[in-house]
C-alpha cells in the first residue's frame, strides 16, 4: 500500500516592503529644491519679476499651474525682491465642471485669488462644428478674458504654466508644420504690446511636475470636461518625444539646451546675420538676385561667338 503524502503548505509570500517614509521625505524635499532652483534660474535668466511686480498667476486646476502657483509662492517668501502673487482662474461654465474645487485649495493656501466667470464654452460649442476639436478658439477666447481681466486690474505679469517639454514639442510642432525655427518664448511681449507674458517652468521637466504634483497631492481637475481631443499634431510630437527619451535619455533636455544657444551664423537666416558682407571684398560690384536669374552676361564679358 502505498503511502500518501501530504502537500506541502503553500510558501507564504512576504508583503511587498513599503517604503520607508524618511526616504520618500528626503526624495520629495530633494524634488521640491530642484523645482525652486530650476523656477528661480529662469526668473533670473529672463527678467521675469522684478521688484514691485503684480503677478497674474494664471491657474487652470492642472498639475503644471499648479506646481507654478506653488514655487512662485515658496519663492516669494525669500526672494531678493518684493513681489505679488494672485491666483486667476477663467471658469468657462464647462458642464459639469467642479467651481468649488479651486476656491477651496486657494482659500486653504492663503493665496489671494479671483475666478472670472465668462461662459466661453457655449460660444465654441455653437460655432466649431460637431467632432472637430475646440482647442485653438478656446485657447483664443481664454486668452482674451485672462488680458482682458489684467488689463482692468493692474497685473505687470502673465505667469503660464508651460514647462521644459511644452517648449521643446512647440518647437517642434513649427518645424514640422509652419517651416520656420521658433517656439515658445520663456517671455514675451502680447502681440498688442500691452502685457509681459511669463513662463516660470520654463526649465522644468514635465516628468518632475507629474512627480510633484503626486506628492502634494493637489486637487487636478480632469482637463477632458469639455470632451475636445488633444490637438493630433501635438499629440504625434509628444509621442515622437517620448520615443526619443525612452531611446536616448537626456535627448529633450539636450534639445532644450539648444533652444538657448542659437548662432545664426550658423543657420540660413539673412535677416538674423549679415552674410552679404561676410569675406565682401571692397569695391567689387554685388549683383541681386534678380541679375542672377536673368542669366544676361556682365558688361565685361565679350557675347559668345554667332
Amino acid at each position: 500500500m502505498n503511502a500518501v503524502l501530504p502537500l506541502p503548505e503553500p510558501v507564504s509570500r512576504k508583503p511587498d516592503r513599503q517604503p520607508d517614509p524618511r526616504v520618500v521625505q528626503r526624495e520629495q524635499a530633494k524634488l521640491a529644491k530642484r523645482l525652486r532652483r530650476q523656477v528661480g534660474q529662469a526668473i533670473a535668466d529672463f527678467g521675469m519679476i522684478e521688484a514691485g511686480d503684480k503677478v497674474m498667476v494664471c491657474l487652470s486646476g492642472g498639475k503644471d499651474s499648479y506646481t507654478m502657483l506653488d514655487i512662485l509662492m515658496q519663492l516669494q517668501r525669500k526672494a531678493p525682491v518684493p513681489f505679488e502673487l494672485v491666483a486667476v482662474n477663467l471658469d468657462q461654465k464647462q458642464p459639469g465642471f467642479p467651481e468649488h474645487v479651486l476656491p477651496e485649495y486657494l482659500h486653504s493656501v492663503g493665496v489671494p485669488f479671483h475666478i472670472i466667470e465668462q461662459d466661453t464654452y457655449s460660444v465654441v460649442s455653437r460655432v466649431v462644428p460637431e467632432g472637430k476639436t475646440m482647442c485653438s478658439l478656446c485657447s483664443r477666447m481664454r486668452r482674451g478674458a485672462l488680458y482682458a481681466y489684467a488689463a482692468e486690474h493692474g497685473f505687470t505679469k502673465i505667469a503660464l504654466g508651460h514647462h521644459r517639454d511644452d517648449l521643446v514639442a512647440t518647437f517642434f510642432l513649427n518645424l514640422f508644420h509652419h517651416a520656420k525655427l521658433s517656439g515658445m518664448p520663456p517671455k514675451l511681449l502680447s502681440d498688442d504690446g500691452r502685457h509681459v507674458v511669463i513662463r516660470p517652468l520654463a526649465y522644468v521637466r514635465e516628468s518632475d511636475i507629474v512627480e510633484y504634483a503626486d506628492a502634494r497631492r493637489f486637487p487636478i481637475i480632469p482637463c477632458n470636461l469639455c470632451g475636445s481631443q488633444e490637438n493630433l499634431q501635438r499629440k504625434q510630437v509628444g509621442l515622437m518625444m517620448k520615443q526619443w527619451e525612452r531611446d536616448a535619455p537626456g535627448r529633450i533636455e539636450t534639445i532644450a539646451r539648444a533652444l538657448g544657444d542659437i548662432r545664426p551664423s550658423q543657420l540660413s537666416d539673412p535677416k538674423l546675420f549679415d552674410f552679404l558682407a561676410l569675406g565682401h571684398r571692397e569695391g567689387a560690384q554685388r549683383a541681386d538676385a534678380h541679375a542672377w536669374l536673368a542669366g544676361s552676361p556682365h558688361e565685361d564679358e565679350a557675347p559668345p561667338p554667332g
